[in-house]
């Protein structure tokens, strides 16, 4: 039978990254524990820096909160355990792991699975190549970094994928292991995302740790031994690390959400299904359109501009409230280069490059400082638990196939 309290509403928050355990926090904090209850699922006993993951594969220690400390005192339940499917239809997702398997029964869901690496069906990617994307597989290049410094020979090092997490893991593994052989590989010219005196600092820092750039150059294949260009080129390779792209799990379309091509929830301008009324997606999960009307991208910054979002419009509609619009902004990178450097590049309306940016030291402590500051918050989930919550007065519509009404009484429209 599902796991469902019939006595209270039941929000369940499927993940427990940025997005999930900021969204579970703050419901716990405005919602009275007396008509809701709040349930957490994750397959991994601790939180996750997602963000400092290329830290961990190049040999550094990173702080990693268990869940159980981080959410005792706030009368959040926790479950260990990994998110097979979901039916929305009986409202209940199903669970295996730790404290077993079998269904978790919603009343509302919040889907914060976020994303993991995507190999886009290049040949020998998923049989040879590591990433950076989760904590198992950053400990597992961790190891075969290790072992190539163990030999004492050196090793090659090949990194696919240009964008900011392929830029931050080449820099912090050649800063920390300058024994190895480092290679960047970049589709087009390197970092085109970033304004010219952005791209000129990269390239300086990449001469200053001895990594290699390849420009223009597409993978066609990864082997055990090496990297198969499709020019020809091929690249002796001991370690080859994979950040070309991420993707996020089929769970959300298997069950009928209505789901973009690549998989993320297609939500509305409050992040809820726009076929599921009672499902909020946030984080890598969702498909939402920012303030300038473009998709938000997969990053910590979207995780807590879509979390607080859906955490105002889930208030709102259990206390009948009147839904607000929170910021959806995507203003900039923030970027690490090894331990001392880093580039801060902002972004105009239109998610283009702005042409100044901040790059060394002072990027560097603002990188940090917005580090320390997720996993301050991410810490403290409910900030001290407030002695007034608000009662619940509304409810959601069923959660049934029909499309999401559109909004009405001073909700927030659809984007």
């Amino acid at each position: 039978m599902p796991d469902r309290n019939g006595t209270k509403h039941h929000v369940v928050v499927l993940g427990a990254g940025y997005a999930g355990a900021y969204v579970a926090g703050t419901l716990a904090r405005r919602l009275a524990p007396s008509d809701a209850e709040i349930t957490v699922v994750n397959a991994e006993p601790d939180f996750v820096q997602r963000l400092r993951l290329h830290q961990l594969a190049a040999g550094q220690e990173i702080e990693a909160p268990q869940l159980a400390g981080v959410f005792a005192g706030t009368g959040i339940r926790l479950r260990l355990g990994r998110v097979t499917d979901i039916d929305p239809a009986q409202r209940v997702a199903l669970v295996v792991g730790t404290d077993g398997g079998g269904e978790v029964g919603y009343d509302t869901l919040v889907y914060a699975l976020g994303s993991h690496g995507a190999d886009h069906g290049v040949p020998g990617a998923a049989e040879h190549a590591f990433d950076v994307a989760a904590r198992p597989s950053a400990l597992r290049l961790r190891d075969r970094l290790d072992g190539l410094e163990a030999r004492g020979e050196g090793g090659k090092v090949v990194v696919v994928g240009d964008g900011l997490t392929g830029i931050e893991t080449a820099t912090e593994i050649a800063e920390s292991r300058p024994g190895l052989s480092m290679t960047l590989i970049a589709r087009g010219a390197l970092a085109t995302p970033l304004s010219a005196g952005a791209r000129d600092h990269l390239r300086r820092a990449c001469d200053r740790f001895g990594i290699t750039v390849l420009e223009h150059a597409g993978v066609e294949g990864v082997e055990a031994t090496r990297v198969l260009c499709a020019d020809g080129t091929v690249l002796p390779s001991d370690a080859t690390v994979w950040t070309a792209g991420f993707g996020v799990a089929p769970i959300a379309g298997a069950a009928g959400l209505e789901v973009t091509d690549d998989g993320r929830i297609v939500v509305d301008r409050t992040m809820r299904s726009v076929s599921h009324p009672n499902v909020y997606a946030v984080g890598d999960s969702a498909h939402a359109l920012g303030d300038n009307g473009l998709p938000l991208p997969m990053s910590c910054a979207s995780a807590g501009y879509t979390g607080r979002q859906a955490t105002a419009a889930i208030v709102a509609r259990l206390t009948g409230g009147t839904v607000k619009q929170t910021g959806l902004e995507y203003v900039g990178n923030h970027i690490s280069l090894g331990r001392c450097d880093g580039i801060l590049q902002m972004v105009d309306h239109d998610a283009q490059a702005k042409p100044k940016y901040l790059g060394g030291r002072k990027a560097a402590r603002i990188k940090a400082g917005i580090l320390a500051m997720s996993l301050w918050t991410t810490s403290h989930p409910t900030f001290g638990l407030p002695t007034r919550k608000q009662r619940l007065t509304g409810m959601p519509e069923s959660n049934d196939q029909t499309a999401a009404r559109p909004a009405g009484n001073g909700e927030a429209a659809r984007g």
